[in-house]
């Protein structure tokens, strides 16, 4: 047996019955924590987790938006028509390229032109579409797909529509639309596969059997989505979310928000209302933007999960060092946000709220905070303090109960909330864990709005998950300043060219998704939070032990978190004054051998919360912490 593991096994045992006096193998003396249960320092905050989400990573497109049809507006690069390829099945013969003088809409002008010179039955001809990263199809599913066409005349034909596995060539599904016209029209199918091995390794074709020409444009397909939406969410990943309890969304982004330029900001107008109106725009990660997931489905996604908005409104900054000056040339985009704001929150008898209803939500949503920009500290022109003070004067006079968040510190005004963003290494926080406790309280608010530990590719390690819940004990005390907080990113495809930024919490590809170990340290620190913090001390904890303290005065029920990020076990003496307590609680460990290891796509159990019954409980717990281990102790008063 190695010394590492005759630490790990043996010295707790030891551990729990001398844990009163040093412990012989440590040389150590147990820590001894100190609880007052009848003494309530603070309130916490109800709103205190939740999510941060933008377009990166393949986020939204080949992410949580369930859209399985990639570049499904037919957007050319310089060279070809990206993700789609084209057909000419034994002998026939055709020709794809874009068409700039036609599309179904104005706000998608040009569209995919096939001319067929040769084709029958037997040699079809068409496009084919890649997905993302595959197609996924799944045993006896039915799939809804639509797509916008026209032909130069009624020859070419029925338009046939197939899912192919890509090694064995095999038709899954398909079926047949007929009739089309030389007119633009959408028309719309579903494709329902049989008794078939679930994989990714498909494609979708189109195709037809006779010469002409036909034109295509906004190609899609959809699985089952979360809730059957229409243009829903991807089930796993919601469910994941879900098993998080996130109390708000905040959205749209993040740099996504800003775009790398002006006219590549997050125009919301632009993104409401039937897809084929919407025209996409660039992200700043460097790919293009399906604008499938647009305002109303980001209020729909927080109606969801029972998630209050926390709505981000572009603020006259994008990432190129373009500004909008204050004052006058500022005005509109206020406007613009104004008109947003009473877009989420308005009656049908206002125009905006009228237009969601129109939309298909007739129900105002309840929004209680708004972000004025993001991270506008990179602004190097000085401008953010007067376009902060601009929106808020305005905001304020029409919604005077919204709390306004500044993305850094102004003078000017007195902001409502500010919102601070950390990305470190664990050491880092582990150092930081008091950074909120002399904060303030007469000042603004705070708002942790994009933080993360950042070790580990694509998502995190458990070395990151412990400085994650070491710093969230730190927000978790001192959640009476700190409304909310929330992780970043969030979301990350994992097959090669999805990723633009490591360390993301939930790593998937187009079949299978998983929780990273910061993920369910998250998970444990929102399933277990109560309302008020409670008076507490430690005393000879050492550098790497952390704890939180809360107290759910409804149900009489205490959450204590401890999170020991030593590679040595931890003896804690854990003495409570002021209660009595069960005889019994509940246990939740999550550990793990050594910091690097973690969860994958292909092994994503390895590091998973574990529960079982803590004994003995009583005014003192005798308590050993594992090595590398974040717990939650769940103890009831009598």
């Amino acid at each position: 047996m190695s010394r590492k593991t005759f630490a790990k096994f043996i010295v707790p045992t030891i551990c729990l019955v001398v844990s009163a006096v040093v412990c012989a193998q440590t040389g150590e003396a147990p820590a001894i924590l100190t609880i007052q249960v009848d003494k309530p320092v603070s309130k916490v905050s109800p709103t205190l987790y939740g999510l941060m989400t933008e377009e990166i990573n393949f986020s939204y497109d080949g992410g949580l938006y369930a859209e399985m049809v990639r570049n499904r507006t037919f957007r050319p690069n310089r060279s070809n028509v990206p993700n789609w390829i084209l057909v000419e099945d034994g002998s026939a013969q055709a020709r794809m390229s874009i068409d700039q003088g036609t599309g179904p809409s104005e706000a998608l002008p040009h569209s995919l032109r096939l001319d067929v010179a040769r084709a029958d039955e037997s040699n079809p001809a068409g496009v084919l579409n890649e997905g993302y990263w595959g197609m996924p199809l799944r045993p006896n599913t039915t799939y809804q797909g639509s797509f916008y066409a026209k032909e130069d005349s009624t020859v070419v034909g029925p338009v046939t529509i197939g899912l192919i596995a890509n090694q064995s060539g095999k038709v899954l599904a398909t079926t047949t639309i007929s009739g089309v016209t030389t007119d633009w029209k959408q028309y719309t199918f579903t494709l329902k596969t049989a008794a078939i091995e679930p994989s990714a390794a498909n494609h979708l074709v189109l195709t037809v059997a006779h010469p002409g020409a036909l034109w295509l444009s906004l190609v899609s397909l959809f699985p089952p989505t979360y809730r059957d939406r229409v243009n829903g969410n991807r089930i796993d990943l919601m469910e994941k979310l879900g098993a998080m309890h996130p109390a708000f969304l905040r959205f749209p982004g993040g740099n996504y928000l800003e775009g790398d330029h002006i006219p590549e900001r997050y125009e919301w107008k632009k993104t409401i209302g039937p897809l084929v109106d919407r025209p996409t725009h660039p992200s700043p990660w460097r790919y293009h933007s399906s604008d499938g997931l647009g305002l109303l489905e980001f209020l729909e996604w927080c109606e969801d999960l029972k998630m209050q908005p926390v709505l981000a409104v572009y603020a006259g900054y994008s990432m190129a060092q373009e500004h909008v000056n204050p004052g006058t040339d500022l005005d509109p985009y206020v406007q613009d946000a104004l008109d947003e704001i009473e877009y989420v929150v308005g009656g049908t008898d206002t125009k905006w709220g009228a237009v969601r209803a129109k939309n298909g939500h007739p129900e105002p949503f309840q929004l209680n905070y708004v972000e004025i920009g993001n991270e506008d500290f990179f602004d190097r022109s000085g401008s953010y303090d007067g376009r902060y003070a601009q929106f808020y004067k305005v905001i304020k006079a029409k919604y005077p109960d919204l709390q306004l968040i500044a993305t850094t510190p102004v003078k000017s005004i007195r902001p409502d909330v500010v919102d601070d963003h950390y990305y470190r290494r664990a050491t880092e926080f582990f150092n930081d864990t008091t950074h909120y406790d002399k904060t303030d309280r007469t000042g603004p608010k705070i708002f942790v709005g994009e933080w993360a530990t950042r070790e580990g590719s694509p998502t995190p390690n458990f070395g990151a998950a412990l400085g994650d819940a070491a710093w969230m004990t730190g927000m978790e005390r001192n959640s009476d300043i700190i409304v909310m907080a929330a992780y970043a990113p969030l979301f990350v495809n994992v097959n090669p060219g999805g990723m633009q930024w490591e360390t993301d919490l939930i790593g998937y590809d187009a079949m299978r998704s998983y929780g990273s170990p910061s993920y369910y340290a998250q998970v444990m620190f929102a399933d277990y939070v109560g309302d008020e913090t409670l008076a507490s001390s430690l005393e000879n904890g050492g550098p790497k032990l952390f704890y939180s303290i809360t107290r759910d005065s409804k149900d009489k029920r205490l959450y204590l978190k401890l999170v020991n990020a030593s590679s040595k076990s931890q003896t804690v003496d854990i003495k409570f004054s002021g209660a009595n307590l069960a005889s019994t609680g509940k246990l939740v460990s999550l550990e793990a051998h050594d910091t690097q290891a973690t969860n994958t796509i292909d092994q994503p159990n390895n590091i998973v919360p574990v529960e079982s019954t803590l004994p003995n409980v009583g005014s003192t717990l005798h308590h050993t912490m594992p090595a590398y281990s974040i717990q939650v102790l769940s103890l009831d008063q009598r």
